[in-house]
């Protein structure tokens, strides 16, 4: 099965993508964390990614689809691969069901977080984060027991520089501009299904399984 999972900044998508990965049994793949492997591996590819990473340019669609489709057509787990976070535009996926196509697979099923611009903002400027661990906190929806203090080891939370009203805006405006073709094109070939992400964590990872369920069993 290969199964992507689309939704905003914010929408959750860390959370349900790792759910999902192991209630079906699938590799969750990230296009961040390829990338960044890609780069230590010190193949020919990986310092291609490199010379774009250093340069901070965006790495090119072509580039990206040659790292994603590489543990695509070799996943780590038998039943598939669940990607997060690409493909991010149409050209990406269209390069990518040529790829699949080329080796007999295809993209099974698209699952989109539906999540409304105001609660995205309030989402991520309320965020919290412990540089020790990495929990994540949120000073209305799940605060730390101590204000400022992470539950697990007491260190001092932070608040990401860039996770205020302004830049959020910004991104989701980048985000809708990206991927509102992305979705029609999935949607034209009946692959989409969109899921509520207001709900809570649970209520939500309980839809998109039904979802994953009902497509491919």
């Amino acid at each position: 099965m290969i199964l992507i999972l689309l939704g905003p900044p914010g929408a959750g998508k860390g959370t349900q993508a790792v759910r999902l990965a192991e209630a079906f049994g699938l590799q969750h793949l990230s296009s961040g964390d390829l990338l960044r492997a890609e780069r230590k591996s010190g193949t020919e590819l990986g310092r291609r990614v490199a010379g774009y990473m250093d340069a901070g340019a965006l790495v090119p669609d072509e580039i990206i689809v040659q790292v994603v489709l590489g543990r695509i057509l070799q996943p780590a787990r038998p039943a598939g691969v669940l990607l997060d976070g690409f493909p991010r535009t149409q050209p990406q996926a269209e390069a990518l069901d040529a790829a699949l196509r080329r080796a007999g697979k295809k993209v099974d099923l698209v699952v989109s977080l539906v999540v409304p611009d105001e609660s995205i903002v309030d989402r991520i400027t309320g965020r919290r984060s412990c540089p020790a661990c990495g929990a994540v906190y949120h000073v209305v929806t799940m605060p730390p027991k101590v204000e400022g203090v992470c539950d697990r080891d007491g260190a001092a939370l932070a608040h990401r520089t860039d996770d205020t009203a302004e830049v959020v805006s910004q991104r989701l405006a980048a985000y809708h501009a990206q991927t509102r073709p992305l979705e029609e094109y999935y949607r034209a070939r009946g692959l989409m299904t969109e899921v509520d992400g207001t709900l809570d964590v649970d209520a939500v990872f309980e839809r998109c399984r039904d979802v994953v369920r009902a497509r491919v069993g």
